[in-house]
């Protein structure tokens, strides 16, 4: 029979175990210093900490998905977070320069999140806006996908066995949540899926409540329709899985 402190024990272990199951990620975060008349910048991610290569593999992406979010102008490459910002910066100063009455301030702002992790995964969001003039600024959502037993970050079509099976199981679902009946082509409720086809989004991702779909704005439907978010429960899509999920 176990005395208290064996049970007491037991608990401390098991914590422990589901402990080091996760990797160490603090938030780190960026802005773009003393400076009037600029655009308005905050940044905020996780940054895993220690020099493993999955670690280095994780904050190699995240800070080349926010570059590509701040760099302005093509031509040129920052290669790091705060050249990206001193780029997105001069960009703006460069179109206040030319038109000194009318630009109003631009402004980005990036922060990360860690929406799921396991034994074998992690899943960090990025959850941006970004606002260079115009009617309005743009909000967009993107997944990064984490295989912690290979220490890689994962493309979509890796996450399932078959992406074709999946998708066929995801636009059944879609049609119910969108009320689109089965039949019917699928854009004729309204949305705006290229060739009237439906497709899975660019952003797909691991959340505790399942795996989410996340069609950012103007993907499928119009800015006013904003986000459009599917999450599947794990107990319906573990078999189009290519890993195993602790749910």
């Amino acid at each position: 029979m176990k005395t208290p402190l064996a049970y007491l024990l037991l608990v401390l272990f098991l914590l422990s175990c589901n402990d080091n199951d996760k990797l160490t990620l603090e938030p780190i975060g960026f802005d773009i210093g003393p400076c009037t008349d600029c655009p308005e910048v905050f940044i905020e991610i996780p940054n895993a900490m220690g020099d493993s290569k999955m670690e280095n593999v994780i904050n190699n992406a995240l800070e080349e998905e926010v570059i590509s979010l701040l760099t302005f102008d093509d031509e040129k490459n920052p290669t790091t977070i705060d050249k990206a910002i001193q780029s997105f910066k001069n960009g703006f100063l460069e179109i206040k320069k030319l038109y000194p009455d009318e630009t109003v301030t631009w402004e980005a702002k990036i922060e990360g999140r860690v929406t799921y992790e396991d034994v074998n995964m992690l899943t960090i969001m990025l959850e941006a806006y970004l606002f260079t003039g115009g009617a309005h600024g743009y909000s967009t959502n993107r997944f990064l996908n984490f295989d912690k037993k290979k220490n890689d970050e994962l493309e979509d079509w890796e996450l399932f066995e078959s992406k074709k099976d999946f998708k066929r199981f995801a636009e059944t679902k879609f049609r119910i949540q969108e009320n689109i009946p089965q039949d019917d082509p699928i854009n004729s409720t309204g949305f705006m899926f290229e060739k009237n086809e439906f497709y899975l989004p660019e952003n797909i991702g691991f959340t505790q409540e399942g795996i989410q779909l996340l069609y950012n704005q103007y993907e499928v439907a119009s800015y006013a329709d904003g986000t459009i978010v599917l999450i599947l429960p794990f107990n319906e899509v573990k078999n189009y899985l290519s890993t195993k999920i602790k749910s």
